[in-house]
């Protein structure tokens, strides 16, 4: 076993800062950094920053101005390099290539054309290879990717707001015109940048046709979800922001109806409807994180299935008395509160 020094630890905890800022943009790809230190001085850094375009390892070598250095050179990477030709070349080979003294490797990565290959092509290059430092924290910040692949589906976060008395929305018959707020403006900003990690955000119809909601990112700089909408009789309106907008939205549908959808969105057909059928045609597609918004029967799919990863309920003291009761999360399960102004949330880890 490795005993690793505090410069070490910081280095890495560096690598997994960087890695952080590639975000959304990196996926279906892991988010990943990757630190380059001479003498305990660090001479280079990069992090993977957009989806096919250079891996963390090759925009930190890159950074570097003189290559000979690193022959004497350690690289700090947040997962294990790459040894497979994808959109870009083997990060293991550029190691190689450059013949590092050594790699410090958080974590081994789980993707089969990687797993483990990475650190034997630089093992068998001579090179001093270490994995496991921060191996914790490294896989939190990939939990997605992580998910993606050992469990065949997309991470999972459910959100929804609850008043005091356990009710998502009011009855069709006591709503008043617009929407119905339980939460104060004060946790949109937090919600919208919740919408911007994730690739994927999904409702049902019922959603669309009650608020017209927009389900794009507009208090915060940062990209919009791919929409999905669960509508098996093709009830929303064509009025609605999702069709008019041009974002970019697929509709569920049992039998396609729509006889003049706009271009931008996508109609996929289903025989038979599951939460875990949907979450097959995200994988599909790539789509390695989604965001359930709404409604509660959706939500409500998603638990009781068990096929869910984090909760986000967002509560105030506003009461409505009678309406749609909120999903029900019967497990006991570990979590934590905060506030916001007037406004609780509560995070619900299952598992």
């Amino acid at each position: 076993m490795s005993s690793y020094s505090s410069n070490d630890i910081k280095f890495m905890s560096r690598a997994i800062q960087l890695a952080q800022l590639g975000g959304v943009k990196a996926a279906p790809n892991p988010m990943v950094g990757a630190v380059i230190t001479l003498d305990d001085k660090i001479i280079g850094e990069g992090y993977h920053r957009k989806y096919g375009e250079h891996h963390a390892e090759v925009n930190a070598v890159h950074s570097v101005k003189d290559k000979t250095f690193l022959k004497k050179a350690t690289i700090y990477v947040t997962l294990e390099p790459c040894s497979h030709h994808g959109k870009t070349p083997p990060c293991a080979d550029l190691i190689v290539k450059h013949q590092f003294k050594r790699v410090v490797i958080a974590c081994v990565d789980s993707f089969a054309k990687v797993s483990g290959r990475g650190i034997k092509k630089m093992r068998d290059a001579g090179i001093k290879v270490e994995v496991g430092l921060l191996e914790k924290e490294a896989r939190e910040v990939n939990k997605r990717f992580f998910t993606f692949h050992e469990k065949g589906r997309p991470y999972v976060i459910l959100k929804w707001a609850q008043t005091a008395d356990g009710f998502i929305d009011r009855s069709q018959e006591d709503r008043k015109e617009g929407i119905n707020w339980i939460t104060t403006p004060a946790v949109k900003p937090l919600v919208h940048r919740w919408r911007s990690e994730e690739q994927a955000i999904l409702v049902g119809w019922k959603t669309i046709n009650n608020d017209n909601p927009k389900l794009t990112v507009r208090e915060i700089s940062g990209p919009s979800p791919h929409r999905f909408i669960i509508d098996p009789n093709c009830r929303i309106p064509l009025g609605s922001h999702v069709v008019k907008d041009g974002g970019h939205t697929t509709l569920f549908v049992k039998k396609n109806d729509y006889t003049s959808l706009p271009d931008h969105i996508e109609v996929i057909e289903l025989n038979e409807y599951s939460v875990r059928i949907i979450l097959s045609i995200l994988k599909e597609k790539g789509i390695i994180s989604l965001f359930v918004e709404g409604g509660a029967s959706t939500l409500q799919a998603f638990i009781n299935d068990g096929l869910w990863d984090e909760a986000r309920v967002l509560s105030s003291d506003v009461k409505f008395g009678k309406g749609l009761e909120a999903p029900k999360i019967t497990d006991d399960l570990k979590s934590n509160t905060e506030k916001i102004e007037d406004n609780s949330i509560t995070y619900i880890q299952n598992g």
